[in-house]
């Protein structure tokens, strides 16, 4: 079973995000690991990229902060290998196809298996394009998350078929951030996912407060939040791991708790 399978096994998961290098990588690493010690299930490490096209201007922010302070595909590499050392948390790579493309495909997968990641989340590969990437993670032992959003309609129960890992709810239109009310027909979308897999389902975009987080673990399998997260990091900077673990320990009480 791999580790993201375990980590959804028999409980409700919290899955934060984090934009890897903002401020600094030693700050990225102090967080996630705070954000372990504090409950959370699996992290999702963000790989800054200069357009992001999913992104609100909290975590497009976060990437042009990252990027201005110096941080490479390589130095991000290297702070996963170091956080292996002191977890085995789940982890998930997201990031957009030209970065990978870019590094080279064999060279980051293959770099992705050296250091232990379990996980990649492509937000702008459409599924029908989605072999361009699925064999090569197959080929290095890692998960292609698949996305889910209002929009695919039609298209959710041939997604869910072909999901590894768990699949990626996209709670509301347009791009990640905090929102006071979420309107979508979520259990409806979750309906049809587990109809069609087995696979567990999170819901993203929005979430903030422990009461949303409660009520979208409720209705699926687990809540992902990033920036919320984030905007603790652009308060705090480098004093930020502490405040984030206060942070995740609210959310993850209240998922426990649901």
């Amino acid at each position: 079973m791999s580790r993201i399978s375990e980590a959804f096994k028999n409980k409700k998961v919290f899955i934060p995000f984090i934009t890897c290098g903002d401020p600094d990588l030693d700050t990225t690493k102090a967080c996630v690991l705070e954000m372990v010690k504090n409950g959370a299930d699996i992290i999702e490490l963000g790989i800054p990229f200069s357009d992001p096209t999913a992104e609100g201007p909290v975590i497009q922010n976060a990437n042009l902060r990252a990027l201005s302070g110096g941080v490479t595909t390589d130095k991000i590499f290297d702070m996963v290998r170091d956080l292996r050392k002191e977890t085995e948390v789940p982890l998930v790579f997201m990031t957009y196809a030209n970065v990978v493309f870019s590094y080279g495909m064999d060279r980051f997968f293959g770099a992705c298996r050296d250091i232990g990641m379990d996980g990649l989340i492509l937000p702008d590969l459409p599924f029908e394009e989605k072999e361009e990437f699925a064999p090569k993670c197959r080929e290095y032992g890692m998960d292609l998350i698949s996305l889910i959003a209002p929009t695919s309609k039609e298209r959710i129960a041939t997604i869910a078929r072909d999901a590894q890992g768990f699949i990626y709810i996209v709670s509301s239109l347009g791009v990640t951030g905090v929102r006071s009310e979420i309107t979508t027909d979520l259990g409806a979308m979750v309906s049809l996912v587990r109809e069609n897999t087995e696979i567990p389902c999170a819901i993203g975009f929005g979430i903030s407060t422990p009461e949303q987080a409660a009520k979208m673990s409720g209705i699926s399998d687990g809540a992902i939040i990033g920036s919320a997260i984030i905007k603790i990091l652009a308060e705090h900077g480098k004093e930020a791991p502490e405040y984030v673990g206060e942070y995740v320990k609210t959310i993850t009480d209240a998922i426990r708790a649901a």
